[in-house]
């Protein structure tokens, strides 16, 4: 059965982190701050300066901990692991696979179908529960639902990947176009958002979710290299130099219902505030260090709720969907199974 490991995440600046025995000891300015056993981690990420000292790098990965380094921003940097493993015989599948066209589009078609629905729910569910004074927030919502209604029901017809994308890139800009309605009128104005912006992120919202996105990449590809698969080749991303384009196909039905509703909520539970941000030249925002520590804390309680997962009936740690999906996409490559089936939040 699988365990859902804990992911350490270091945020203060200047820490140090150093190999003690069988533990990992975290310091900051000669100053013991945490100390955690190697077999309760499964995920070391670091940001900003942190010191990771080469002892510790070399027993994690002996261990099959992954320590993952990010930028200020939750920007992906770099990632130290050890020896590559899983079955050669289905990465080989996976390769023949990624070759084949129309294997690609119908694996895309689900992943994209299952990010849909996903956004499609969570856009009802806020249309049913809203107390929005505004009259017009509630249809919008039910419209905005409708259309992605309609988009799924064409994903089967859709002849390329091409098509594919377009489609889910119109997918994309409703569910943004409708996400503030689902903020409370009181926030709204300090979490407006005019689009997807990232790389910088140019609001609040952008620069909220975009380091939600950082975080659920990271476990996407954990997942992906525990099932044995290559993180970097994809069916629906493009293969690019240095991408995990199949994490990034991974995470894409997860986006809503687990780093947009963590933002969501924060934000309508008044836990994150616009003064928790600073604006920097040229117009991007960042967040704050302790709003940082705040979501990654969300982000770490989210994964631990239960739910029930929609193929298997079960009920299992959210944090551990991503790992179920990723065997059951490596079932799909070997052949054992015909179609892809998307997680679905009911």
């Amino acid at each position: 059965m699988a365990v859902l490991l804990n992911t350490l995440y270091i945020t203060q600046e200047k820490s140090y982190l150093c190999l003690d025995n069988d533990t990992l000891r975290v310091e900051v300015d000669g100053e013991k701050k945490l100390q955690v056993p190697l077999h309760h981690i499964g995920t070391v990420v670091c940001l900003n300066d942190t010191i990771v000292t080469l002892p510790a790098m070399q027993r994690c990965a002996e261990a099959g901990i992954g320590v993952v380094l990010l930028d200020y921003a939750g920007r992906f940097r770099a990632r130290v692991e050890g020896a590559t493993s899983g079955n050669i015989f289905l990465r080989q599948a996976h390769f023949r696979r990624a070759d084949d066209p129309d294997f690609c589009r119908r694996v895309a078609a689900s992943m994209i179908a299952g990010k849909i629905r996903n956004a499609r729910f969570l856009l009802l569910r806020g249309a049913r529960d809203s107390t929005d004074p505004d009259p017009a927030s509630i249809p919008e919502l039910r419209r905005a639902a409708v259309y992605l209604g309609h988009i799924v029901r064409k994903l089967p017809h859709l002849e390329n990947l091409d098509t594919l994308r377009a489609a889910e890139g119109d997918a994309a800009k409703t569910w943004f176009a409708a996400t503030p309605l689902l903020i409370k009128t009181e926030y709204r104005a300090d979490f407006a958002m005019n689009g997807r912006t990232r790389r910088p992120p140019l609001d609040r919202f952008n620069a909220l979710i975009s380091f939600l996105y950082a975080l659920l990449m990271n476990d996407c590809r954990s997942a992906i290299e525990t099932a044995g698969l290559d993180p970097q080749l994809g069916f629906l991303h493009a293969v690019r130099p240095g991408r995990a384009s199949l994490a990034l196909d991974l995470m894409e039905e997860f986006r809503a219902i687990l780093a947009d509703r963590i933002a969501l909520t924060l934000i309508n539970r008044n836990q994150i505030k616009a003064a928790d941000f600073d604006f920097r030249d040229g117009g991007a925002v960042m967040i704050a260090d302790d709003t940082r520590k705040a979501l990654i804390v969300a982000y770490q309680e989210r994964k631990k709720e239960e739910i029930l997962h929609s193929l298997t009936g079960q009920k299992v740690a959210l944090g551990l969907v991503p790992m179920i999906q990723a065997r059951l996409l490596a079932r799909v490559v070997r052949g054992e199974a015909e179609t892809y089936m998307p997680f679905l939040v009911r």
